[in-house]
């Protein structure tokens, strides 16, 4: 209940043309002062008191969004009687007009993000953007991956590990470093993770059983391998008939400093050289592209490349 003197501050409250249709243009979507005063073609102290009144009777709820307040219909009692003032007079001149104005004012919004987009596109690519990250591209791209059993072969900071757990049914690492491993397991604890099983040993000899797993994943690891002929063809030993390999590494490059400083064996790939090395180990359906350059120098080309592991 209301009480006699908020009901008659209320029905004060209704008793004006204006606030009625500002009722019910927020009763549509929330609406920012200036953006009734563009529809409505009112000023700015006017439309302010306007709302003011209806918030000061519970009709009407504010919020911060960003440097913008928002209002929008407050749900309560006093709506009731609201409700019924625009059951009544839904169809009138006025009330059309103002929805006339609103749909111009989403029009005139998707003019300007039209207009934005148009405008950066040449350069959209190289600006740095809010959430634009390769990690938040990944995960996100992760979610549409089957669920299944993921063997990642040299796992590296482990990152990808943690991504692929998020999906897998299971996901066990393999590198020949015990201090990556161990590294993985104490994040994987932090986390809660508890569906990666680690595993010490060479990706050219992996210490794996025939076809036991969906997915093997080879994440810029293949360049470290002395063979990397040998490291796809245990790949696709330890895969089921009809299994996947996913690999990411560098495409073809001369920065010889590599070898010493990151004990890379080989400096990438060329699309060629990776499609024949897939081939040769056995799988089909190689499909290799260019993925993303560095931005910085030297600029780094990354290669992603799949094949299936045939079913017969």
């Amino acid at each position: 209940m209301i009480g006699l003197t908020g009901t008659s501050r209320l029905l004060k409250a209704l008793a004006d043309e204006t606030r009625l249709r500002i009722l019910h243009l927020l009763a549509q979507e929330e609406l920012s002062g200036s953006d009734l005063m563009e529809i409505l073609n009112m000023g700015q102290s006017r439309i302010s008191t306007h709302l003011a009144l209806l918030k000061e009777v519970g009709l009407v709820a504010d919020r911060r969004h960003g440097r913008r307040v928002l209002y929008t219909v407050a749900p309560g009692p006093a709506t009731g009687t609201w409700d019924t003032v625009l059951a009544e007079n839904k169809s009138t001149p006025e009330f059309e007009a103002d929805l006339a104005g609103l749909e111009a004012l989403r029009d005139r919004r998707r003019g300007d993000a039209r207009a934005y987009f148009d405008r950066v596109a040449a350069t959209f690519g190289e600006q740095i953007l809010p959430g634009r990250t390769w990690e938040g591209l990944a995960r996100g791209v992760l979610q549409l991956a089957s669920r299944g059993r993921y063997v990642d072969l040299g796992i590296g900071d482990g990152l990808l590990t943690l991504m692929l757990s998020e999906i897998a049914l299971s996901v066990t690492a393999v590198d020949i470093s015990s201090e990556m491993l161990a590294q993985l397991k104490a994040r994987a604890e932090t986390k809660g993770i508890r569906n990666i099983e680690t595993v010490e040993g060479d990706i050219e000899d992996l210490p794996l059983p025939d076809a036991s797993y969906d997915v093997a994943v080879l994440s810029q690891a293949l360049h470290h391998a002395e063979s990397p002929a040998r490291a796809l063809s245990e790949a696709r030993r330890i895969l089921i008939p009809g299994g996947r390999v996913l690999v990411i590494d560098l495409l073809a490059h001369t920065e010889e400093w590599v070898r010493d400083q990151l004990q890379h064996r080989h400096l990438g790939f060329t699309e060629a050289a990776l499609e024949g090395l897939l081939t040769e180990a056995g799988f089909e359906r190689a499909h290799i592209q260019r993925a993303a350059r560095d931005p910085q120098p030297p600029n780094f080309m990354t290669l992603v490349a799949t094949g299936v592991r045939p079913t017969r």
